[in-house]
């Protein structure tokens, strides 16, 4: 079954349940009313014939004076103390035969005669001879009995004319509602068949919940596109790097085969241009799966750690690595809370990058601020120019494609950087010039929080 047709058939129930039991209650309140003003009318009267009953001599015709009582529609009757009819008076004849009913200890009751409601009124009263007798007072409620037929009527034609409209209006309202969603789903359909990420149109003001559907389903679209953009991009430029070391290793392992080893300078050649490219085809593997394995949750251990310390021990271990000169400047102490071994990576992967691309000193320089710890880390090479910056996060992008050939660099290693960074909550800036050095600097924010990836 269709929304818009649940919607619909709930709607309608919905209404016939409260226009009924909302027709019901009127209905009850207004009998009740009405019996109450009859009853309290003819109750008066009927204690007005018992005052005059009670002052009747032996030799007054009672016939007399309950006719003078007698109500329209309506009968009087006398009963002795054994339920035995004594005397009756009546203006209307159907009420020969009507027997009223009533409930222990009550004195009146409504009953029904030939569709008309009666109202019965007893009560005892002395009569001349000393014994005690019922006096009924009946009276077809006539009036009453119209007005409740013309008001079931007026409530049924209110039942259906608000089961219509209100038909009408959820017709209206459920093709109002499931409008978008029906559009959501189309497009849905459309981007599945044509492969393409289809939005849907969404008014730009729109607070509703329909609305904010909307804007999420072009949101979620768009970030998929862009994913699968990127993902395209990735794929073609991982087949395109590897192509190129796996081009050299085919080529230098087809000399060998062609001239053996019998050339041992040929052979010398080979081996170790092997070896280089594998040894960076290794590592380009390496990285790229660290970004593959980036793009789900990791855990995080953050804690309160002194950013000196760490920066120093970083240092200690590239200049024994590297047998480089690694300088170090601070400003005073410096505590962040964050992950202790990622930004330990993080300062691997930007100071080996200062490494390859200068021959002169790196200098690391550690500053605080009220907003955080900033961790500047400069080299004196070639610089970057500037129309080159923006990109310098993208996968595998190279500023100058014959230097990273020399150092042996894959174009991941900033993209790595700024994945971790982001991990941190860390902020990652460059500034570079051409000819004088490039400065990244990494900003850890005071009020740390950690965020799942």
């Amino acid at each position: 079954m269709k929304l818009n047709t649940k919607i619909h058939l709930f709607s309608t129930l919905l209404t016939l349940l409260i226009i009924g039991l909302m027709n019901i209650g009127v209905y009850f309140l207004f009998e009740d009313m009405a019996y109450d003003s009859e009853y309290n009318q003819l109750n008066t009267d009927v204690d007005s014939m018992i005052t005059a009953l009670s002052k009747m001599q032996e030799k007054d015709d009672p016939a007399t004076i309950l006719r003078t009582y007698i109500p329209p529609s309506g009968g009087i009757r006398i009963l002795d103390g054994k339920g035995e009819l004594q005397l009756v008076v009546q203006s209307v004849e159907e009420l020969t035969t009507y027997q009223p009913y009533f409930e222990q200890d009550e004195r009146y009751s409504i009953g029904s005669l030939e569709g008309t409601p009666v109202l019965t009124i007893s009560k005892p009263v002395i009569w001349p001879n000393g014994e005690v007798v019922e006096v009924q007072t009946m009276k077809q409620l006539i009036d009453v009995g119209n007005n409740l037929d013309f008001l079931r009527l007026i409530l049924l034609g209110v039942t259906v004319a608000g089961m219509l409209l209100m038909m009408a209006s959820s017709v209206t309202l459920g093709k109002i509602i499931t409008r978008p969603i029906n559009k959501l789903i189309n497009t849905m359909f459309h981007s599945r068949i044509s492969g393409k990420y289809e939005k849907i149109a969404v008014r730009p003001n729109g607070k509703d919940e329909i609305a904010q559907m909307g804007i999420a389903f072009n949101e979620m679209m768009e970030q998929l596109e862009q994913n699968f953009k990127k993902q395209e991009q990735f794929v073609s430029d991982a087949s395109h790097e590897l192509k190129t070391p796996l081009t050299v290793i085919e080529s230098y392992a087809k000399l060998l085969s062609r001239h053996g080893f019998s050339n041992t300078e040929i052979a010398e050649e080979s081996v170790q241009a092997i070896i280089k490219e594998t040894s960076r085809m290794k590592e380009m593997v390496s990285q790229m799966l660290v970004l593959a394995k980036s793009n789900g949750k990791q855990q995080h251990n953050f804690e309160l750690i002194d950013v000196n310390v760490l920066v120093e021990e970083t240092l200690k271990s590239m200049r024994t690595g590297y047998d480089r000169n690694f300088l170090l400047k601070v400003n005073g102490p410096s505590y962040v809370n964050t992950d202790i071994e990622q930004l330990r990576q993080l300062l691997f992967i930007i100071l080996d990058n200062a490494r390859k691309y200068s021959e002169k000193d790196i200098k690391t320089t550690i500053s605080e601020s009220e907003e955080g710890t900033t961790i500047s880390i400069m080299d004196y090479g070639d610089g970057i120019p500037k129309e080159d910056l923006d990109r310098i996060f993208d996968r595998f992008y190279r500023v100058d494609e014959a230097r990273n050939r020399k150092t042996g660099g894959t174009g991941l290693g900033m993209a790595i950087a700024k994945d971790i960074a982001d991990r941190l909550c860390a902020k990652l800036t460059i500034q570079s010039t051409v000819g004088f050095g490039t400065t990244i600097h990494i900003f850890l924010p005071s009020n740390q929080i950690l965020m799942d990836f």
